[in-house]
C-alpha cells in the first residue's frame, strides 16, 4: 500500500480513489494540499463541504488541491458506499476535488497516509483524529505544516493556504 520505510513526504504514498484505482500522490508534487476526513451525516457536513468548495474554487488555479477521505469511524456518520458518498458530495456540494476510498483514520486499521499525517502533527488528543473534518495542510514538498480541529472552518484557514501558495 505504501513504502515500508518511514516516509518523509506525503508524495511517497499511494492511495485508492473512490473507484478502487491506485493514485500515486506524487502527482501532487508542487501543489498545496488540504486533506480532510469527510462524512455525509455529521453536524459539520454542510458548513465544511460548502466552505471547502469555496476555498477550492478560489485557489485551485493557483495550486491548491483538496483531498477528501470519507471515514465512518465517528458515530457511523459515513455509512454509504463510495458511489453514494461521491454522489452526495458532488451533487449537493458541487465538490470538484478528488474523493478517495473510505478509510479508517484511527486504530489498528488506520490508513498509512493517516498514520503519516498524525505522526507529523499530533493533535491535542495525541495521535487520534478527534472527529469528522479534521484538516491537515501540506506544503508543496509533501510536508505537513498545520493541523486543524473539526470545528475550524475551511475559510478561516485561508491565510495559511495563501502563505503556502505564495499568493497575496
Amino acid at each position: 500500500m505504501s513504502p515500508s520505510k518511514t516516509s518523509g513526504s506525503l508524495h511517497d504514498f499511494t492511495v485508492k480513489d473512490a473507484r478502487g484505482n491506485d493514485v500515486d500522490l506524487s502527482i501532487y508534487k508542487g501543489k498545496v494540499l488540504l486533506i480532510v476526513n469527510v462524512a455525509s451525516q455529521c453536524g459539520l457536513t454542510n458548513s465544511n463541504y460548502k466552505e471547502l468548495t469555496q476555498v477550492y474554487e478560489k485557489y485551485k488555479d493557483q495550486g491548491l488541491e483538496i483531498l477528501a477521505f470519507p471515514c465512518n469511524q465517528f458515530a457511523g456518520q459515513e455509512p454509504g458506499s463510495n458511489e453514494a458518498i461521491v454522489e452526495f458530495a458532488c451533487t449537493r456540494f458541487k465538490a470538484e476535488y478528488p474523493i478517495f476510498d473510505k478509510v479508517e483514520v484511527n486504530g489498528q486499521g488506520a490508513a498509512p497516509i493517516y498514520k503519516f499525517l498524525k505522526s507529523s502533527k499530533g493533535g491535542i488528543f495525541g495521535d487520534s483524529i478527534k472527529w469528522n473534518f479534521t484538516k491537515f495542510l501540506v506544503n508543496k514538498d509533501g510536508k505537513v505544516t498545520d493541523r486543524y480541529a473539526p470545528t475550524t472552518s475551511p475559510l478561516s484557514i485561508e491565510k495559511d493556504i495563501k502563505k503556502l501558495l505564495e499568493v497575496s
